[in-house]
């Protein structure tokens, strides 16, 4: 094949070779050959590519996009067209769709409407009161808005060097809504009303509450002695419970084991028990003749005694009414006490409303359980009529600030009252010797 087309090659470069084309020349055949050039680099690639095609492309889109060419729509050709796989349904589509010849019945339903005839009443009603000139309500609430006049002009606002311009104070003026409640409720620009509740404090307490007069450096006689009674009267009420305490966990003395206990329950379960199941089996003799007995009395009732407990019965109901009767009239005699029974019934309501009124204006001045622990007052800081210095010089000082001012907030329901956390080991302690303790050992 190849040694063909070096011949072929061959003959067509002889001067004397005459072409079927007049106006191409044998040279032209000979260097129109496609030369084979290694285009793996850059420069080669740039020489030897042909780009002109492209060239010639971007050139007719650039005169596309400046021109405006009217071009008439290609004629489709005629012929028979192909059915292509688009246009034809899907399988699930043909097996979905309805296949019968019988029409569906027609929904009668959907043809009706409900309250069909309440809405022509309503409407026809409508009609007469246009007729009359009575306007509906809807309407008459939108007539009765406020108009907000859009084309009033604003007031020009004066330049800031202006000496004689009117002081605007910022905090001082409240702004004014310039719509309607509904308006602005509705375009959400009405700000949410604060709860009444969130106005309350949580305790009526001060912040921070003035020391006895008797807490001073320099107290009085008189009023120190006060103070000193009032923690007397603290540390008893502190006793009082540590006793109460003691005496609930102290055991009983009556129990107590002695000999003749502990006799007992060594010979427990040793003793014959005939003595027992005697005492046990005499009873049920007993109650076995008492039900003999009850089943012989069981005799049935003859007519005469049905009647006679028939008539009793009627007898009785009549003496409960004639009673429930006299009753009632005795009453209509006894209205004066029954208002004086009524008017203290009500002075003894409002003394019990006054007692809770009271108690709740206490409880105001308490603290509340806010958490799991109760709160604990802080140890009153006293001192005894020898610790007491003379100038302030010789003062030393007590208690924490920061203490106080914890306490207080517990005190005045801000924040729940708190212990320190306890340190929970998770991992055991595990004890090893050493090699250089054993060695000793």
């Amino acid at each position: 094949m190849a040694a063909a087309r070096r011949l072929k090659r061959v003959a067509i470069s002889q001067p004397g070779f005459l072409t079927l084309n007049p106006k191409v020349t044998p040279t032209d055949l000979v260097s129109s050959r496609r030369k084979r050039v290694n285009k793996n680099k850059k420069k080669n690639w740039n020489k030897y590519s042909d780009v002109q095609d492209v060239e010639e492309f971007l050139e007719d889109l650039v005169n596309l996009k400046f021109c405006f060419l009217c071009e008439e729509a290609a004629e489709p050709v005629k012929g028979k067209k192909r059915k292509g796989k688009s246009s034809r349904p899907l399988r699930i589509d043909l097996i979905l769709q309805h296949d019968s010849l019988v029409a569906p019945p027609k929904d009668v339903l959907a043809y009706q409407k409900p309250n069909a005839k309440k809405l022509r009443r309503t409407a026809e009603r409508a009609e007469k009161l246009a007729a009359k000139g009575v306007v509906p309500r809807s309407k008459k609430r939108l007539l009765n808005r406020t108009v907000v006049d859009r084309t009033s002009k604003k007031t020009e606002t004066e330049a800031n060097n202006n000496p004689e311009r009117d002081f605007y104070d910022i905090w001082g003026q409240e702004t004014k809504d310039l719509g309607e409640p509904w308006y602005l409720q509705q375009t959400r620009k009405k700000l949410v009303k604060r709860p009444e509740k969130l106005n309350e404090k949580p305790s009526v307490l001060p912040a921070v509450e003035v020391i006895a007069p008797g807490g001073s450096y320099n107290p009085d006689f008189f009023s120190h002695q006060e103070l000193l009674r009032e923690a007397h009267e603290v540390e008893l009420k502190k006793k009082k419970v540590e006793d109460k305490l003691e005496r609930q966990l102290a055991y009983n003395k009556a129990d107590t084991a002695t000999e003749e206990t502990i006799l007992r329950e060594q010979v427990e379960g040793l003793v014959e028990e005939s003595e027992e199941e005697e005492e046990k089996d005499a009873p049920k003799e007993d109650g076995e003749e008492v039900a003999v007995g009850a089943i012989a009395v069981a005799d049935k009732k003859t007519e005469r005694q049905r009647k006679r407990e028939k008539a009793e019965k009627i007898k009785e109901q009549q003496r409960l009414t004639e009673r429930r009767q006299t009753e009632q009239q005795q009453q209509l005699f006894q209205l004066r006490s029954i208002k004086t029974s009524i008017k203290q019934q009500e002075e003894t309501t409002q003394i019990r409303q006054k007692r809770r009124k009271a108690k709740e204006e206490a409880q105001k001045a308490q603290p509340r359980r806010l958490g799991k622990l109760k709160f604990q007052p802080q140890d009153m800081e006293v001192q005894l009529s020898d610790e007491l210095a003379g100038s302030l010089r010789q003062l030393k000082p007590e208690g924490s600030v920061l203490m106080d001012r914890f306490k207080s907030l517990q005190k005045r329901n801000l924040i729940e009252p708190r212990e320190r956390a306890k340190f929970k080991r998770r991992l055991k302690v595990k004890y090893v010797e050493k090699r250089a303790f054993k060695e000793i050992s």
